[in-house]
C-alpha cells in the first residue's frame, strides 16, 4: 500500500467529531434537560469564579444518571464533591433505597450541594463525608459489594483509590474515572504534575486484569471500567 493510502486510510479510521459552540449546543439538548434543581446549582457554581470549571457538564451529569440506572446502583461511592452536580445525578440514578456516600473536604462548596440535594428532594439518598477521602475510603469494609464509583478528585492520589476500591467493587459494577484526557496533554511522555499522576492512572487501568474498560472523549475524558467476575 502506497503512503498516500496507507494516510487515507488513517485518515477514516479516525471518527472523532471536533466540536464547534454549536454542535456541542446541539449535543446538550439531545440528552435530558436540566432540572430546576440543576439549573439552580449550576448559576450558584458559575458564582464562585474559576473553581467552577470542577462541576461537570450537564451532558456528563445525564450520563452517571443513565450508568448508575444500567448497574441499578444500590450503594455509590463518589470521590470529589465539589458543589454536587455530579452527586446530584448519581443520586437520580439509584435503585429505590440506594445511597450515594460521596466525599469532600470543603464545608463552603457542600454547603451549596446540600441546599440543591434538598430542593432536587434527593438529600436523604446522600451519605456527605467532610474529610480526606483516603480515609473515609479505607475505613470501608474490605467487602463493600459497591455497586458504582465515580473518581473526580486529587489526581495524584488516582492510583491509590483505584488500589482501594476495585476491590470493593462487586464484579459487574463500575468505576467511572473523570479528567483522564487532562485537556488533551495526557499523551506526552514528560509530562508532570497532574497530568503525569493521571497518566499513570491511565497505564494501571489498562494493564489491570480485574476489568474491562474502555476511554471516552466526554468533557475532559472518562473513564469507564467495569469489574470481571471473580474466579470460582
Amino acid at each position: 500500500m502506497r503512503s498516500t493510502q496507507v494516510s487515507e486510510a488513517l485518515h477514516d479510521n479516525f471518527k472523532t467529531i471536533p466540536l464547534t459552540h454549536e454542535l456541542y449546543d446541539y449535543l446538550v439538548r439531545q440528552g435530558e434537560p436540566q432540572t430546576p434543581a440543576q439549573r439552580w446549582l449550576e448559576e450558584q457554581t458559575r458564582a464562585l469564579g474559576p473553581a467552577a470549571v470542577m462541576r461537570v457538564p450537564h451532558e456528563q451529569a445525564t450520563l452517571l444518571t443513565l450508568l448508575a440506572r444500567l448497574v441499578g446502583a444500590r450503594k455509590i461511592v463518589e470521590v470529589g464533591t465539589f458543589t454536587g452536580y455530579s452527586t446530584l445525578a448519581l443520586a437520580t440514578g439509584l435503585h429505590p433505597g440506594g445511597t450515594v456516600l460521596t466525599c469532600d473536604i470543603s464545608e463552603e462548596w457542600t454547603s451549596v450541594a446540600r441546599t440543591a440535594w434538598r430542593e432536587a428532594g434527593v438529600e436523604d439518598r446522600i451519605d456527605l463525608r467532610i474529610g480526606p477521602a483516603l480515609e473515609t475510603v479505607t475505613a470501608l469494609p474490605a467487602r463493600s459489594d459497591i455497586d458504582l464509583v465515580f473518581l473526580d478528585a486529587d489526581k495524584p492520589h488516582y492510583c491509590r483509590y483505584w488500589d482501594l476500591l476495585v476491590p470493593r467493587l462487586r464484579p459487574g459494577g463500575l468505576l467511572i474515572a473523570d479528567n483522564v484526557l487532562q485537556q488533551g496533554q495526557v499523551h506526552l511522555p514528560h509530562a508532570t504534575g497532574n497530568v503525569r499522576a493521571v497518566r499513570e492512572f491511565n497505564a494501571r487501568v489498562r494493564a489491570d486484569p480485574r476489568v474491562e474498560s474502555v476511554m471516552l472523549p466526554v468533557a475532559d475524558g472518562l473513564t469507564i471500567a467495569r469489574k470481571r467476575s471473580e474466579p470460582t
